[in-house]
This record gives structure tokens, C-alpha cells and sequence, in this order.
């Protein structure tokens, strides 16, 4: 129980006061207009957690992974019953696990005196480095979802490679990975939208892609001026 309350503790330290506003607005927009609109408690949920877990993981806490680890459960019924297959697969094959390491790797890099995870940046040479490998396995895996017959094969193909790349740059710490969510977010509203417009989604999950869109800019100014500038990571 000591070691709960004391975890609490540390995640509510050391929040300013725009943070703790955009939690509640993102929180309350998204809760509200989810109801008024009679979404699914499903589709309420994957949203609500979905929100928390990238404004935490912006912030740099811990939480964010026990928090993204309920997400993609909740995400993936969402994602199935809208029969983006795509979808299911990376989150509970792909994010679910990866969860679990990244607090591993988190937990060994928190600073002591503000209670966040510490922020890297990536050498001028890895960042070239990583982006090539981004639009390299972008456009092998689209010509083959493109052979598989596959709809929009390289738009798919973009939300998948950049949501595993982006993600492992999360694990690593590296402030770039918030270049590629962005990209993932404007990818990703664009696709709910289709399927809201179908009824095949619900209006919770396009919204939380737009608050994941406006907390991806929000977050790379945040690490962009946390981040070490002149120290690569290189592991």
C-alpha cells in the first residue's frame, strides 16, 4: 500500500499549470460530447485512456504505460468492431508488449528532482539515419499490402511503420519521436472520419485522434526545449 500511495505521489509532482488545464479540457471535451453523441462506454474509454496515456507520456511519467496498457485493449475492440484489422494487430501484438518494456526502460531513466523520464534528442546523422529507415520500410511494406490488394496500400502502410518506429523512439526517450506521431494523428483522424461517416466508428475515437493530433505539436515544442541539444543517444 506504501509503495502505491508513494507512486501516486511521484506521478502528481512537479505539474504546471497549462499541463494540468489541457489534461481537464482534453478530458472534458471528450467525455462530454462522447455522451451527448451516445457513444459506446467502449468507445468512451479507449478515448479517455488513449488521451491520458499520450498527455502522461508527454509529461514523462510512468503512468502513461499502465494507462496505454489498458488503452490498446480497449482500442482494439474499438478497431475491430470498425474491422480495421491493421489496427487490432498493432495494438495488441505491437503496443501491448511494448508498454511493458517501455516502463521497463523508463523506470531507469527518471529524474530524481522533477519526477519525469529525461528527455534525448538524436545526433543530426541518427536522425537522417532514422527517418530513412521510416520511409524505406514505408514504401517496401506498401508495395506489398499494395500486391495483397490491400485499400490505400501506402497510406496504410504509413500509419503502421511510423506508429513502430515512433514508438520505439518513445522506448528509447528520443524527442523525435513526436514528428512521427504527428504524422500517425493527421493519418489516423482522417481514417476515423471515414469510418464515423460510415457508421462503423464512433465520434469518441475520431476525437481523440484530433486531441492526439493537437497534443503531438503541443509535446514536440515541450521536449524540443527539455531534450539534451547537444547529446546524441547512441545505444
Amino acid at each position: 500500500m506504501n509503495k502505491i500511495k508513494e507512486l501516486v505521489k511521484r506521478e502528481l509532482v512537479g505539474w504546471k499549470k497549462w499541463e494540468v488545464i489541457w489534461l481537464l479540457s482534453a478530458t472534458a471535451v471528450i467525455l462530454g460530447l462522447s455522451i451527448y453523441w451516445k457513444d459506446s462506454a467502449i468507445g468512451i474509454g479507449a478515448a479517455l485512456t488513449g488521451i491520458w496515456c499520450v498527455i502522461l507520456t508527454g509529461k514523462g511519467k510512468l503512468s502513461s504505460f499502465w494507462i496505454g496498457a489498458v488503452n490498446t485493449i480497449l482500442y482494439a475492440i474499438v478497431a475491430w468492431q470498425a474491422k480495421y484489422w491493421g489496427e487490432v494487430m498493432l495494438n495488441l501484438i505491437y503496443y501491448l508488449p511494448t508498454n511493458f518494456i517501455g516502463l521497463y526502460m523508463w523506470s531507469k531513466n527518471m529524474d530524481k528532482n522533477t519526477d519525469e523520464v529525461v528527455k534525448e534528442r538524436l545526433s543530426l546523422k541518427s536522425s537522417i539515419i532514422a527517418y530513412g529507415c521510416v520511409i524505406a520500410a514505408t514504401v517496401g511494406y506498401g508495395f506489398v499490402l499494395k500486391m495483397m490488394n490491400g485499400t490505400l496500400p501506402f497510406v496504410d502502410s504509413m500509419s503502421t511503420i511510423f506508429s513502430i518506429f515512433a514508438q520505439i523512439l518513445c522506448i528509447k526517450r528520443c524527442m523525435e519521436q513526436w514528428v512521427l506521431w504527428i504524422v500517425v494523428d493527421v493519418v489516423s483522424v482522417g481514417m476515423w472520419i471515414y469510418a464515423f461517416i460510415n457508421k462503423t466508428g464512433d465520434l469518441a475515437t475520431v476525437l481523440m485522434w484530433t486531441v492526439f493530433l493537437i497534443n503531438g505539436i503541443i509535446m514536440l515544442i515541450k521536449w524540443l526545449k527539455d531534450s539534451k541539444k547537444s547529446v546524441a543517444v547512441e545505444e
